[in-house]
């Protein structure tokens, strides 16, 4: 196991009054100001992938870093790692802790835990370091840590292929569930313990429910011929699943695809069982990224769409954010895009206290609902209100290529965005490597 360490980061910082493009009026004491901006990482590629708010009122954070150097000093190889980081309510690092073996190891999506500790997921291509066993080329990899990251179980999931761990929840009986990309074709049919379907091709939806120690209760795959890939899932009033995603199959579990790749909704019961699938979008390309639960008892998914049919009311050029508002039973109350002319898209949605939204993603837009793009893409953080309109929405980033991934609204109600930067300009003013893990606070 990897050691430990505290310091603080030399980081860069930046103040700022441009409030991006604020509509809901001088009323709104929030606006979504940038008050700080900070790099974290060393010579090679370090991103964030994940943030939580904590019970203590700060935050952590999951992505990977191949750095050896830098703010990184726990590895001993180029090889890229998990690392989570944990911050106070004042954005001050406290301690830093890195996950791998000697090969390619990418951290996507953390939990804090009901014991206060953490649990965390991606996947490993390693068999050595702290990884004890891998079934093939990519294995869902999922750690369970204490509250001070100190490594209490790891466990591996997977066949032969590449089967990525994408995204992790603690359910309402103290266990896991957790999504992810099952390589169907290389498990042949296998992981889908409990259900009967014929064998089919491609990448599925893979969810598997584990207890507080790892142990297997359920898993189960949805899909078609083609591709599919999920990227959320929450867990219902009821007990049951919803998993968010987008796919490009019409065939075996999709029955409704609307054209090339479509928001792809999956209900299970609480056992893993199929209760219903829903396709969501247009004719071209819709790819869902999120999906979190409204105050009234539905839930709000997010994603792109590059459509302007069916589903997809407007579209504002090129790629949009796109959300809708769903019942339980799947049907569809709105739908929203939010864009300018250029790529615009979302990559997360977590709810907020006042029963909105906040989102993350990137925009290469600086016109329509975009106020402002500093080059390529800019890391892109959007609130909005319970019925999906727009409140504010702010762009950071300088000339090179910057993404937010995930945001989160912390117990004082300040914003956190995470993500990565290439640049050293604009509302970044370090860059110490490739690309660094970038850490977003806006008031």
């Amino acid at each position: 196991m990897k050691r430990i360490f505290f310091f603080i980061s030399l980081i860069s910082i930046v103040s700022c009054t441009d409030q991006g493009n604020i509509i809901s009026g001088p009323n709104n004491l929030f606006t979504g100001s940038l008050e700080l901006a900070k790099t974290y990482g060393g010579t090679k590629n370090d991103v964030g992938q994940s943030v939580i708010a904590t019970s203590d009122g700060g935050f952590a954070v999951l992505g990977y870093t191949q750095s050896m150097d830098g703010d990184i000093t726990d590895k001993l190889d180029e090889s890229f790692d998990f690392w989570l980081l944990k911050f106070d309510a004042n954005t001050h690092l406290t301690w830093s802790k890195t996950y791998g073996g000697s090969d390619d190891d990418r951290g996507k999506s953390l939990i804090q835990t009901a014991d206060g500790g953490f649990a965390i997921l991606g996947y490993t291509a390693s068999s050595d370091g702290d990884v004890t066993s891998n079934n093939g080329f990519r294995d869902f990899w999922l750690i369970k840590t204490d509250a001070s990251g100190n490594l209490s179980w790891q466990k591996t999931f997977g066949f032969s292929g590449a089967d990525e761990g994408i995204s992790i929840i603690e359910t309402k009986d103290n266990h896991f569930l957790i999504i992810g990309v099952l390589d169907v074709t290389a498990s042949g049919g296998l992981g889908n313990a409990g259900r009967n379907s014929s064998r089919h091709a491609g990448g599925d939806y893979w969810a598997i429910k584990v207890t507080q120690n790892g142990d297997l209760t359920w898993s189960r795959y949805f899909g078609g011929s083609f591709t599919d890939i999920p990227n959320g899932v929450i867990e219902t009033s009821n007990n049951e699943f919803i998993i968010a995603g987008s796919s490009d199959s019409n065939d075996v579990d999709i029955s409704g695809n609307k054209g090339t790749y479509d928001f792809w909704l999956v209900k299970t019961a609480a056992s893993g069982n199929l209760v219903w699938e829903k396709s969501f979008g247009g004719m071209e390309i819709d790819e869902a990224r999120g999906i979190a639960p409204t105050s009234d008892g539905n839930y709000v998914v997010v994603g792109d769409t590059r459509s302007s049919d069916q589903d997809v009311s407007l579209n504002n050029g090129a790629a949009d954010l796109w959300l809708f508002k769903m019942s339980d039973s799947g049907n569809l109350i709105w739908n929203r895009s939010i864009g300018g002319s250029g790529f615009d898209v979302p990559r997360s949605v977590k709810s907020t206290s006042d029963n909105g939204f906040i989102i993350a993603g990137s925009s290469r837009s600086s016109d329509g609902l975009v106020a402002n793009n500093q080059g390529q893409n800019d890391a892109w953080i959007v609130k909005v209100d319970s019925n999906g309109q727009l409140v504010w929405e702010r762009s950071v980033g300088g000339s090179e290529i910057d993404f937010a991934y995930d945001a989160v609204e912390l117990l004082n109600g300040s914003i956190i965005a995470v993500g990565e930067s290439s640049s050293s300009n604009g509302d970044l003013l370090e860059n110490k490597g490739f690309t660094d893990l970038l850490i977003i606070k806006l008031n």
